[in-house]
């Protein structure tokens, strides 16, 4: 388990903290890990995990050995052991520690805030995880762990928010968990085949060989969260089944978990008839991100709507995703921003500009 050895205030260059002008007096802790292996993994190659968490929480990060220097305000300090802890604990399970889990035990402390006693023991308390065979899944933003959160609890679930914000990955996850429960006989996934603004023209080979490149980006996620000779076969027997949304009409889906992606393509009737496939024992999660339609100009959105329509319906749960979610690269979130604002700054600019007469 490893041990805060001190926390005391600080000298700086040789001047004893001033009450009345520092409002967060320096101080020092020092954590040790019994465990060196789990304390190599945390640290990271280079050091990178703890260079991560000094650039996120504004803290000074030393190691040495086993042993971890933070410096700063004692807000700071607080929260880098508890980051520290939570990810030490991951190493020890055999977890991987990657940028991305550093980036999630760092919002999720920041989350907790002060007013939660850091247990070591349950990191994350109270973040939900999906538990696979192959690996856990965490919840890294509190909109994931709301997401998780409705995907257990609701039989239609919507994911709505823009790219980078794990709405796919989470929702694979959830079907994966329900697949290998056995509570759901198959998993059905499908997404519009609609270009991204491209004009592909005629593709070659089979059914299959035509939609694959639409739905690579779920075909990515099953092999991550499930083994490989599993998605394989199942994929094989059917148990497992990607298709594009055109082909879902005059179905009852029932005994299955269901996932309707990039369903901001979908057009109000597609997504009408999708919607209306769930059968008895079925869940289903319908996720897109409204600023990137694909559809003809004039054309109205499925996703749009039916969050429009369905809102406050029982038994259906919405959950939005903002660019403060975005856990791929952190230049994703401010690329995402950066759109974000983009119309309002074209509308303020157009307010100032004088009339022309």
């Amino acid at each position: 388990m490893p041990r805060a050895t001190s926390e005391t205030p600080v000298v700086v260059a040789g001047r004893k903290p001033d009450r009345e002008t520092r409002a967060a007096p320096e101080a020092e802790v020092i954590v040790a890990f019994d465990d060196n292996r789990a304390a190599s993994v945390l640290v990271g190659p280079y050091g990178q995990n703890l260079a991560l968490i000094e650039r996120r929480l504004g803290v000074v990060v030393d190691s040495r050995g086993n042993h971890i220097t933070i410096r700063g305000s004692r807000d700071g300090c607080d929260a880098a052991r508890r980051v520290l802890e939570n990810l030490y604990t991951q190493a020890q399970r055999g977890h991987d520690v990657t940028a991305g889990e550093v980036e999630g035990a760092i919002r999720a402390v920041i989350a907790q805030g002060s007013l939660f006693e850091f247990d070591a023991k349950h990191p994350r308390a109270t973040f939900e995880e999906i538990n696979l065979r192959k690996r856990p899944v965490r919840a890294r933003t509190a909109a994931q762990d709301s997401y998780i959160r409705a995907l257990k609890r609701n039989e239609l679930v919507f994911g709505i928010g823009p790219a980078g914000t794990g709405k796919t990955w989470l929702a694979v996850a959830h079907a994966a968990r329900l697949f290998e429960r056995k509570e759901v006989d198959r998993i059905i996934l499908s997404r519009p085949a609609v270009e991204a603004g491209e004009r592909l023209g005629f593709l070659p080979g089979d059914l299959r060989e035509k939609v694959d490149p639409y739905l690579r980006p779920i075909y990515d996620a099953l092999y991550d969260l499930m083994d490989a000779r599993v998605v394989e076969r199942a994929l094989q027997t059917g148990e497992i089944e990607i298709a594009p949304l055109a082909f879902m009409r005059g179905r009852t889906l029932t005994n299955a978990a269901i996932i309707l992606d990039e369903a901001q393509n979908a057009t109000s009737m597609q997504m009408k008839m999708f919607l209306t496939r769930l059968g008895e024992n079925s869940r289903m999660i319908v996720t897109g991100d409204p600023s990137q339609v694909d559809l003809p100009n004039g054309q109205v959105s499925g996703l749009v709507e039916a969050t429009r329509l369905l809102d406050g319906v029982e038994g259906i749960a919405q959950v939005r995703f903002t660019a403060e979610d975005v856990i791929r690269h952190e230049l994703v979130a401010r690329i995402v921003a950066a759109y974000e604002g983009a119309p309002l700054r074209a509308a303020t600019s157009r307010k100032d500009q004088p009339d022309q007469i």
